[in-house]
């Protein structure tokens, strides 16, 4: 872990499929500046790449949360099962908002060890799915991760209650939910306090002592891999992430939901893409996992947009595009590549 310099199939992720589908869209060149002037040196493109996420931070209204680091959390429950210390923990994710999640460390590492932000998917079973609990075990990212030597945190997504919140709020549907957000923080959109909590669990995590700063990572599916491109790109600390399924271009699924950006993203005349997020990340290593759902040959054009950005940085591009083809599911070798990334760029 950490010693490995890299994929063996890197070259193949790297491929562009033998035919783009219909629907495949065409993205704006990436180096290229406001006034249409080409970007050719790694100092523009960081200057561009500045005024990119200052101009998405603001759509998203992140930048009305509040400033809040979490100093501490509270074991609720601890088990030790085969080699992992699985915790049930809780924190304040808001200054006056407290939550859970489940916390897996490797019980015989003495560390440091890498750590990673495991985002469950649209699911009842929110932060049980990624440690272990659930009735995917496809899904049981964070503990696969602990299992091979990596903490791993599964934070819940604000869309559903926790059992610490007020009764009037547990019963609130999504819609409901976001209007209760939105009531607390005027101008935020939901992809906003998703990143906001993410951030907040990345914080928690750094509070294990074991856990090094500098090996980080992020991983989820459909929903959990949406709200893994966000944290990746804005937040520099995440050094290697898998993206599963989350529907990467803006029409390809419903990220005009309330809970996510909203409709405006829909309209013709949005004139932004996610390949913009995407570049974000660059140099970080990315895995775009597809299988023909929300994902899959159509989202190659993301991959080939950001290609050029990675290459300014100078040695091996680190993102491509796995299309397993088994729609959207989690199949093994959709979880072997997701493991062999994550060990490898970690």
């Amino acid at each position: 872990m950490g010693l490995i310099k890299g994929v063996p199939w890197l070259a193949e992720v790297q491929t562009p499929p033998p035919r783009l589908p219909e629907g495949a869209p065409h993205l704006r060149p990436l180096l290229v500046d406001e006034e249409g002037r080409p970007i050719a040196s790694l100092e523009a493109w960081e200057k561009h790449r500045a005024r990119i996420r200052q101009r998405w931070l603001e759509f998203l209204g992140l930048e009305r949360m509040p400033s809040f680091l979490p100093s501490s959390f509270e074991v609720l429950q601890e088990e030790r099962r085969e080699g992992v210390r699985r915790q049930l923990i809780r924190y304040r994710v808001e200054p006056d908002l407290p939550t859970e999640a489940y916390l897996l460390l490797p019980e015989e590492e003495a560390g440091p060890f890498p750590g990673v932000v495991v985002l469950h998917s649209t699911s009842n079973e929110t932060i049980r799915q990624g440690a272990g609990l659930g009735s995917a075990p496809e899904k049981a990212f964070g503990w696969q991760l602990a299992r091979r030597g990596v903490a791993a945190i599964c934070p819940r997504c604000f869309l559903w209650p926790s059992d610490l919140e007020p009764p009037e709020t547990r019963a609130l549907p999504f819609p409901q939910r976001v209007e209760w957000f939105r009531a607390r923080h005027p101008g935020c959109r939901g992809m906003a306090k998703m990143l906001y909590d993410a951030r907040v669990a990345l914080e928690v995590l750094l509070l294990v002592p074991q856990v090094d700063k500098n090996r980080l990572g992020a991983v989820g599916h459909s929903l959990g891999a949406k709200e893994v491109l966000y944290l990746a790109a804005f937040d520099e600390r995440i050094q290697a992430a898998v993206f599963s399924e989350g529907g990467i271009g803006l029409r390809f699924s419903n990220w005009d939901a309330p809970w996510y950006l909203g409709e405006e993203v829909r309209s013709p005349d949005f004139p932004w893409e996610h390949h913009e997020l995407l570049a974000l990340v660059a140099p970080r290593a990315f895995l775009l996992i597809g299988g023909d759902s929300a994902d899959g040959s159509r989202s190659w054009p993301f991959i080939e947009a950001v290609l050029p950005v990675y290459r300014l940085y100078g040695g091996e591009p680190r993102v491509g595009l796995f299309n397993h083809g088994k729609g959207h599911t989690v199949p093994p070798e959709a979880q072997q590549r997701m493991m062999e990334w994550m060990m490898a760029y970690l």
